[in-house]
């Protein structure tokens, strides 16, 4: 399969990629392959010989991804965003050093402490908005080898800092360093970290690429063959596949992309004003709002600033998890980016950052009407 739309805008792209050949009689989506093993006899070749290296049911949302990422070489569908995670950091070798930000997502942390313990890795944390400061970790010092991967996030999960990444990417690269960014909350709508020079991207999936709250998926991507080609033995070795229907599930997903990000990326901006100008409301972390640490900086290099709000209301923790109880569109769950709205007390897990206030509540703004999503806030607000 290949796409005569390359050249297109990112919201013509979330359509048109990935489709099969135009010839008359042809299907307009790709066919679901649903097999595990492929014909094959003599020296294997490129074509699909067994469902965990390579299969067709892959190829179209990797195609897709790869377009739409700005990206040399298509995607890799991975069965989790955890699992993408995963086979980027495979990148930093034994004795190796990751810097990356203190509030990226959470099971980001715990999987790089993992693999502090497993894989003799140095692990540093670092305010990925203090540019001097990562870029001072990253060069290291004192006898402490320069990083070999600097992971950004950006926004950031769930604090929403904002990274100047040519610059990461620029100074990363001045000591050898591996640049990787998890792309998730701002998907390749808003955000292309190839453009700025990166050399991995990743995502979750199961977010806002498929955007509906039914898969659970991951991708990665890389600028140099030769790396991707090393991500690609470290699925086919660790098993990390993703199931064909849920793949051709996350396809169909990402057609609307564009219509999903673009309303619900309005209605946080429209709804990050309200709660920011409300008395009930103690603070409020958005990139779109003109105070916010970030906004500049996503100004300057993002084409929006995402769809997830940070808030903190007046009260405290039990405030916060009063609001969670009495919302009623609002769902109180876990995970974002899908077409519902969703909100949670970050710090109910006790494995996030312990610099996340208690009270920050994360809003994962979807596709409802806004002005029924506001009254639903308004009125759980009013129970405080």
């Amino acid at each position: 399969m290949t796409s005569p739309h390359a050249h297109h805008s990112p919201s013509t792209l979330v359509v048109t990629a990935g489709r099969p050949a135009r010839e008359q009689g042809a299907p307009l989506n790709p066919p679901l392959v649903l097999s595990a093993t492929f014909v094959s006899q003599g020296v294997p070749g490129d074509e699909p010989m067994y469902g965990r290296a390579d299969t067709p049911a892959w190829h179209a949302f990797e195609e897709a991804l790869g377009l739409l990422e700005a990206c040399p070489t298509p995607a890799l569908v991975l069965g989790s965003g955890m699992g993408a995670i995963a086979a980027a950091m495979s990148l930093v070798p034994p004795g190796g050093r990751l810097v990356l930000p203190r509030h990226s997502y959470q099971v980001t942390l715990g999987y790089a402490a993992d693999l502090a313990r497993r894989s003799d890795v140095r692990v540093e944390l670092v305010d990925v908005a203090d540019t001097d400061a990562v870029l001072a970790a990253v060069r290291g010092g004192d006898g402490t080898r320069p990083a070999d991967l600097l992971w950004v996030e950006s926004p950031t999960n769930p604090m929403l800092e904002v990274a100047d990444l040519p610059a990461l990417v620029a100074g990363a690269h001045g000591v050898g360093a591996l640049v990787a960014v998890d792309n998730t909350f701002a998907t390749p709508l808003v955000q292309r970290p190839f453009e700025h020079g990166a050399d991995v991207v990743v995502h979750a999936v199961t977010k806002y690429l498929a955007g509906h709250s039914d898969v659970v998926l991951g991708a990665v991507l890389a600028a140099d063959p030769r790396v991707r080609a090393r991500l690609h033995e470290y699925r086919t070795l660790h098993g990390a596949i993703a199931g064909p229907f849920e793949v051709w599930l996350a396809l169909r997903g990402l057609r609307t992309l564009a219509l999903r990000v673009e309303r619900s990326q309005a209605s946080a901006l429209e709804l990050a004003h309200r709660l920011a100008a409300d008395r009930r409301v103690l603070a409020v972390r958005h990139p779109g709002l003109p105070d916010d640490p970030g906004h500049a900086r996503a100004t300057a290099l993002m084409d929006g600033y995402g769809s997830v709000i940070g808030v903190r209301p007046v009260g405290g923790p039990q405030a916060a998890d009063a609001l969670v109880a009495a919302v009623r569109l609002w769902v109180p769950a876990t995970s974002l980016g899908g077409v519902e709205s969703t909100l949670e007390r970050r710090r109910r897990f006790s494995t996030e950052s312990a610099s996340v206030p208690e009270d920050l509540l994360r809003l994962s703004t979807g596709i409802e009407d806004v002005e029924d999503l506001w009254r639903d806030l308004d009125a759980a607000l009013a129970t405080l």
